[in-house]
């Protein structure tokens, strides 16, 4: 170790009785090593008492503040000594430097000096754009042409329309006049009428005409700033596209063999996310291969209120985000000898699909938790591989609905085309009757109620989803206490949409249970098994039509 590191924390506890890791933690899906954890206990004692900075991080109740990222890294120094880091996502106080924490990757305060020159042009280019854009002269013509090209489409649809009415009245005319008898009045309106549909064309685009001279002149009047403008803007493009290459640059991450990659390079041709290289995890690394320590293992928890979006509990751990850090951490984590990763291993293995009902049409049975659906990218071992090899002449596409992985419980399997079709009607129409029962971390209040919250996808951290009122899909969940009992409680789910992790996110989320399914990884703290059991399905036989009504008790 450098002796001046300064953030190489020793153990405040004691640490003989507890095994060293045998393998460096798989980032993407862990359960956090004990000295992890006690590491993790002692970084929240020094945030909670220290008195060198002061940041709100929401915990009492306050609407505008949001929790933080940390990170603990458990480390060896070369004398052998065990020790960890400590480091937080981002900024802490509006700093990216606090004490006992390990800097940034890229420290803003040694900025490149060509960096911030261009930064200072684009800055120069930004101001012209505004003072342009702000100029009393420039918004009154934008006013006036935006108005000039909207009056200029009404009166071109208003005669559009003026001329369509005139010549449904010239075909009366024209037909009343063959109707006459008479070929020398049939004739003279004939011409005539010929005349005024010529004379409406005419009309027509001299109106055209007329509205495009208009929008000309007022064009021309805003010719120089509008040509002063694609020059600006054009060069800002440039520039900010520079710079954004030259910040890139800046990010130099190192791994056990010294070997450096910036964010263009891990990234490839997609474009970096936002705050890629600025996680706890990165920078623990980071600053761990520079100090030559050597890392054991890593956890992360969140301190503080949860965002409004996404769910973070106070003080839960929780696995590396994919989107930003999966690149950047394959790279700095070569070589080291790592957790394999849970994720490619079949958790289907060794378990058996209970059959609950069968006949010619359908089955119903009784999934396992952590068991799939449907085939994932790296397992294809499913409950739709295994009807396929039951049922291997069937028609049918087989899977009428799914349970997430985790979740266990009633799944019906359309054996023929027609009934999958018939099944799969109710389930879209919503007449299939389904609940589902959970178990809860923590005492709801009230006996009943029903949530109704947004959701969609996390795009910086699949598969998680989270709340979305812009963009999410309707999702309402109707809920029932069963029971009460040892901190925990009991509860029947009636989804009446059926969202990916619907059940899972109305549980957890503050503005839905504010409580998250016992065992739920993703949402909320790891057990034995995620608590949600499909118990209750009630639908129409696809064939006979005769209601028919499935349970089955949850092994929790």
């Amino acid at each position: 170790m450098h002796a001046s590191d300064l953030n190489f924390t020793r153990f405040i506890a004691a640490i003989d009785t507890l095994p060293l890791p045998e393998r460096f933690t798989f980032p993407f899906c862990y359960t956090p090593h004990p000295l992890c954890v006690l590491a993790a206990q002692e970084l929240q004692q020094h945030i909670e008492t220290q008195h060198q900075w002061q940041h709100n991080f929401g915990l009492n109740n306050d609407d505008d503040t949001i929790g933080h990222m940390f990170g603990v890294l458990l480390v060896q120094n070369q004398q052998g000594e065990l020790g960890y880091l400590s480091a937080f996502s981002g900024k802490v106080a509006n700093q990216t430097h606090l004490p006992h924490f390990v800097p940034p990757v890229f420290d803003e305060r040694n900025i490149d000096p060509t960096i911030k020159d261009q930064q200072t042009l684009v800055d120069i280019i930004t101001t012209k754009i505004t003072a342009i854009k702000s100029n009393p002269n420039y918004i009154q013509l934008q006013q006036q042409y935006q108005q000039a090209q909207s009056q200029a489409e009404l009166a071109s649809e208003s005669f559009r329309l003026q001329m369509i009415e005139q010549r449904k009245q010239r075909k009366l005319q024209r037909t009343a006049a063959e109707k006459s008898n008479d070929s020398e009045f049939m004739t003279q309106e004939f011409h005539r009428l010929a005349r005024e549909s010529a004379f409406d064309k005419h009309q027509q685009k001299l109106i055209r005409q007329q509205w495009t001279q208009t929008l000309t002149d007022i064009s021309d009047k805003l010719q120089a700033d509008t040509t002063a403008l694609t020059l600006l803007k054009s060069e800002y493009d440039t520039l900010t596209a520079l710079l954004q290459q030259q910040r890139y640059a800046q990010y130099q991450f190192l791994n056990q063999y010294g070997e450096t990659k910036d964010l263009s390079a891990l990234f490839g041709n997609t474009t970096p996310p936002q705050g890629a290289g600025d996680c706890a995890a990165v920078k623990l690394l980071q600053h761990a291969f520079k100090q030559h320590l050597t890392p054991l293992a890593m956890a992360k928890f969140w301190w503080g209120a949860s965002p409004a979006a996404q769910i973070r509990k106070h003080k839960y751990f929780y696995e590396a985000c994919k989107n930003k850090c999966e690149p950047i951490l394959q790279h700095m984590l070569a070589g080291l000898n790592i957790d394999a990763n849970p994720l490619l291993q079949n958790p289907a293995e060794g378990k058996e699909l209970e059959i609950v009902y069968q006949d010619d049409a359908m089955v119903v049975i009784n999934k396992p938790a952590e068991f799939l659906s449907v085939p994932g990218k790296t397992i294809t071992d499913s409950v739709y591989s295994r009807m396929q090899a039951m049922f291997p002449n069937s028609d049918s596409p087989l899977i009428v609905h799914r349970l997430d992985m985790s979740t266990s419980g009633l799944i019906v399997i359309a054996l023929t085309k027609y009934a999958h079709k018939a099944l799969q009607k109710q389930f879209i129409n919503r007449t299939a009757e389904k609940r589902y029962v959970a178990l809860l971390d923590g005492i709801a209040k009230q006996d009943h109620g029903e949530i109704d919250l947004p959701m969609r996808v996390d795009l910086d951290d699949r598969p998680r989803q989270l709340v979305c009122y812009e963009h999410g899909k309707p999702a309402l969940t109707k809920w029932q206490v069963i029971e009460r009992k040892n901190g925990k409680t009991k509860v029947y789910y009636y989804p009446k949409t059926g969202r990916t992790h619907q059940l899972r996110i109305h549980s957890a989320h503050q503005n839905g249970m504010n409580m998250p399914i016992v065992g739920d990884d993703l949402y909320g703290q790891k057990a034995n098994r995620l608590h949600l059991h499909a118990q209750y399905l009630g639908l129409t036989h696809p064939v006979s039509g005769e209601p028919m009504i499935f349970e089955v008790d949850a092994d929790f």
